[in-house]
Parts: C-alpha cells; structure tokens; sequence
C-alpha cells in the first residue's frame, strides 16, 4: 500500500518525533496468557497526577493555519492530525469509554472485547454501545500487523510499549511500519504500574488520559464537562457517604477465576485506573495488613487456608464483571457457601462477598462502579450520579 494516497485519503499524519522513544523503552518481550487469571494486560494504572502532560494547554494542541492540529503525549510525543481522526482502535475498555463519554461511535477493535464491559451503559439513558462486531486484537497466535492494515483506523489509541513488550514478535520497526502506512499510534498504558518498560516516562491518571483523547477527537467541551461534574458534584457526593475512618471495613480485592474458584491474584490497592473507587471511597485493604504480596511482585496465588487466617470481613472478586449480581451469586457465591474451607470465611457466612470491579475504567465506567461499591461497602442508598445528566453531556446537551 503507498503511503500518500493513505495520506491523503484519511488525512491524518503523524509528526517524525511521534515514537522516536519506543524501542528504546521496549523491555522483556512476553506473550499473553490464556490461564483465566488476570495477566499482566489486566493491571491497573495510576490516577495519581504526574509532573508531565498533566495540563491541558494551547501547546498541547497546537492548531496550524491548514487546520490541522497537533496532540502530545507520552510516550508517543507529537502526533499532528490533519482532521479529526473517525474509525479507531482501542487498546482496552479504559480508552474505549472515554470515547464512548465524548460521544464517538465505538473502537473499531480493541485488545480484549470480553474484558470491555458495555453493561454498564445500560444504566445510562439513550448510550449504549454494540460490540458484537468489535474486531479483538489479541488471539491464540497474538497480535498481527495484518490485523491493523484489515481495520483501517485512523488513529490506533494504544502505547506502542505495550504492543512491544505484550505482543510475541512486535518490534519499533514492525509500529513504524504501521505508523506510516496505516495510522498513528497515540496511547499511554494507564492501567498498569507494574511494567518497568513504563518507569521512564509519566502515567497519566484517568481525567488526564481523557483530557488527551478529547484533544485528539476535538470534543473537549464534553471533557471540561464531564471533569467539572466528577470533581464538583460527583466527588462531593462520593464524600458524604464515606464513613468516618473507625467505621471503614477492610476490603480484600482479588481475581477469582472461574465460577468455582479454589485460589485467587491478590491486588493490593494502590496506584491505578482500576483502584480508583477504592482509593476515592477511602477503604481499607485488608491485604496490605497482612504478609500478602501483591499478584505483580510474585505472581502467586491465596488458596483458602491463606484467607482464613486473614479472614477478611469482605471479598471484592475480580473477574466476573461480564455477570449479573444474581448471575455471580448464583456461581461464585454460591460455590463459596457450600465449600469446606471457603464457608467458613466471615465475608462468605454474613453475604459480603462482591463483585470487584473491572480492572479498565473510563468516566463512564467510574461512575457505575464507585456508586456500586459504595453501595456493597458502606451501605449507601441514594445514587451518587445523575444518569441524565451523564447522558446529556455524553450527547453533547449541555
């Protein structure tokens, strides 16, 4: 395929400067898991704020007289776009429904459809998002270029680290390849601080990767939108039901593969997209008062005899947010009360065990599960967000 009439068609260029910086940061190459137990593409990325691109500024996205337009970002650096790109991919559910929150139609692919849980938008009037179609990038012989050439996007929001480092066989050159001859890549992997490929350059926190991607989709009206009704009125509500720090319950955050699960990945809570509504509800983690390491330091596993000697009030089970609450009581729960060992527990014999949480998050997906979790943790009764006015920023009536 010629690179210039791609050019000209899409009308989207990216700058010589825009990876310059991957294949030095490419670490271990490994390839993806298919154990059922989270992986390292599951893990969570930091919301805390860095001290790079943490503003959004009129350098950040430097409009040219032609119209075009540049975004920066790191790793990826200066990507200039000649119009505002339409198809996309997306490297997980993360970014996926921060397009979906600025009122972009779906990623045309993105690593995982299964891990990007759409329910959520079922409580949100008038959104709602069809994946049936949606293209999955990683497979049993991980992830081709011809992939890429096949969908066409116009800008491919994934770190290109990530796809060094997680997908057997890439290389800077191979991202290059299809930098040039299909589209930009513009990503940072949020989700996860446990990569050491990653230390050398900033995470982003949720709001901040969202600020990012309304510049590249030019819709931050809807950002500014959003951020002001998560940080005025959404965080004030998520305040007034979280209990003084003598009444918090300590929370035990785990995967737990499969319907019957016999052990589990501790998460300890920390830095990260997908610990968010922990860190913001103010909860205690019940693992990090133990001996326990998290799942990213050893990769090993807590089988019951482990918790019952810790014996945690209440279990926050990863892996499961494809299912219904009835759907994960009537499996997991289930399993669980009628198990040796497990029925024991006291999260299992008072009922307080619970879905995680998904390990992607974006606005939207916040929302859900912050209001979720404070009602299984603190009780509360009232929701904690408007759904109409999430759809109305969503569409654009604001």
């Amino acid at each position: 395929m010629a690179d210039e009439p791609r050019r000209t068609r899409r009308n989207v260029l990216r700058t010589a400067a825009g990876l310059a910086g991957a294949a030095a940061l490419a670490g271990c190459s490994q390839s993806e898991g298919g154990s059922g137990t989270p992986n390292d593409t599951e893990t969570s990325g930091t919301d805390a704020a860095t001290s790079a691109g943490t503003e959004q500024t009129d350098a950040e996205t430097e409009a040219s007289s032609d119209g075009s337009y540049a975004v920066s970002m790191e790793p990826v650096g200066e990507v200039t776009f000649e119009a505002v790109p339409e198809t996309w991919v997306a490297n997980n559910g993360s970014w996926a429904d921060m397009g979906v929150a600025l009122g972009r139609d779906p990623p045309e692919g993105v690593w995982l459809p299964s891990r990007y849980h759409t329910r959520y938008y079922d409580e949100i009037p008038d959104v709602s998002v069809d994946k049936s179609g949606m293209k999955k990038l990683w497979g049993s012989s991980g992830v081709g270029k011809e992939q890429f050439y096949s969908i066409d996007a116009d800008v491919h929001v994934i770190d290109p680290n990530f796809l060094i480092n997680r997908a057997k066989g890439w290389k800077q050159s191979d991202v290059d390849e299809i930098s040039e001859n299909v589209a930009p890549f513009f990503g940072n992997s949020i989700f996860s601080t446990g990569y050491e490929w990653h230390q050398s350059y900033p995470y982003l926190s949720l709001y901040e990767a969202f600020g990012k991607l309304a510049q590249v989709f030019q819709r931050t009206d809807r950002y500014d939108a959003f951020k002001a009704y998560h940080d005025e009125t959404f965080q004030s509500n998520v305040a007034n039901v979280v209990p003084d720090e003598g009444e918090r319950p300590a929370v035990a955050i785990m995967w737990a593969a499969g319907n019957e699960p016999e052990e589990f990945s501790p998460y300890l809570i920390g830095e990260g997209t997908s610990f968010k509504q922990w860190r913001d509800l103010k909860v205690r983690d019940a693992l990090a008062e133990t001996d326990v390491k998290d799942f990213h330091a050893t990769r090993a596993a807590v089988d019951y005899e482990t918790l019952l000697e810790i014996d945690p009030p209440m279990l926050m089970l990863r892996g499961h947010e494809s299912q219904t609450k009835s759907e994960f009581q009537d499996t997991v729960v289930d399993f669980m009360e009628n198990h040796d060992v497990a029925s024991q527990l006291t999260a299992v014999k008072n009922g307080d065990v619970y879905r995680g949480g998904p390990l992607y998050q974006g606005p939207i997906t916040n929302l859900v599960v912050t209001e979720r979790a404070a009602k299984q943790v603190y009780g509360a009764e009232d929701d904690l967000f408007d759904r109409e006015r999430v759809a109305s920023i969503v569409n654009g009536d604001f």
